[in-house]
């Protein structure tokens, strides 16, 4: 296992961390690959309810670009970092990346790929591949229009326009910028408030509005909502929470 990436626990969260100060946390061909079979060990474990994506000093600052620069057609093809996003992105679980000091391009777009963003203040943010004569492509042109329209996407990719975290949060990139200071304890705090939910509800909320987001003819995704929702009703945790709700006490949720 490499040392530029770490996998460690606390409780029922998971915490995903890139350990390359020295690059600023770039993304590199390798760290992309070990971090794939990370999330295919979170995904086989019943017991990690949240996964967060914290990296100290900086989120990462973006892909590795001695890798890249050589690249042809095939080989660009192959370093894309989009297999292993989709898989964070199609996990059941809560994720949330916790955004300090720089998140450029590829490292913007595994922060996009999860389900919230908290981020510090004085984080700088942004799609600058436009720079380099390339787009983003690992799905930041996809997803960053979805959160802050498509004029705004627009001008901030075209123009590689970096946003502080203050920013970030105001546009909608973010979910809410802290002081520095307290963004891990925070982030946490929302992690904490994450597993006290029913994993099954929380997996079926999920797929129901990303299936919304891509399908959006109301009756349809409105019949999906409702198969999801009446499924639930065959589960422990249905039952818990409604006999909890009766009882007039909180809730112990299992997954089953």
């Amino acid at each position: 296992m490499s040392k530029q990436i770490v996998l460690e626990r606390d409780g029922d969260i998971a915490v995903i961390q890139v350990r390359r100060p020295e690059a600023l946390n770039a993304l590199s061909r390798s760290i992309v690959d070990e971090m794939d079979r990370m999330i295919e060990q979170v995904r086989a474990d019943a017991s990690v309810r949240v996964l967060l994506f914290y990296s100290e000093e900086n989120f990462a600052a973006g892909a590795d670009i001695r890798d890249m620069a050589p690249c042809d057609e095939a080989q660009a093809k192959a370093f894309l970092f989009t297999p292993t996003y989709n898989k964070i992105q199609s996990l059941p679980i809560p994720t949330i990346a916790v955004v300090d000091g720089y998140a450029f391009g590829g490292g913007l777009e595994l922060a996009l790929r999860c389900d919230f963003r908290i981020v510090s203040k004085t984080a700088k943010m942004g799609l600058t591949e436009l720079n380099l004569g390339i787009i983003p492509g690992a799905g930041g042109t996809v997803l960053l229009p979805r959160l802050v329209g498509e004029a705004k996407a627009k001008e901030l990719i075209y123009l590689s326009r970096v946003v502080s975290g203050e920013e970030a949060e105001r546009i909608g990139l973010a979910h809410v910028a802290v002081d520095k200071e307290a963004l891990l304890e925070i982030a946490k705090a929302w992690a904490q408030k994450l597993c006290t939910r029913s994993p099954l509800a929380l997996a079926a909320a999920k797929k129901s509005i990303e299936h919304a987001v891509g399908h959006p003819e109301y009756d349809a995704a409105s019949d999906y909502e409702g198969a999801l929702w009446a499924e639930l009703f065959n589960h422990h945790d249905q039952k818990e929470g409604m006999a909890a709700f009766f009882e007039k006490r909180k809730p112990v949720f299992t997954g089953e």
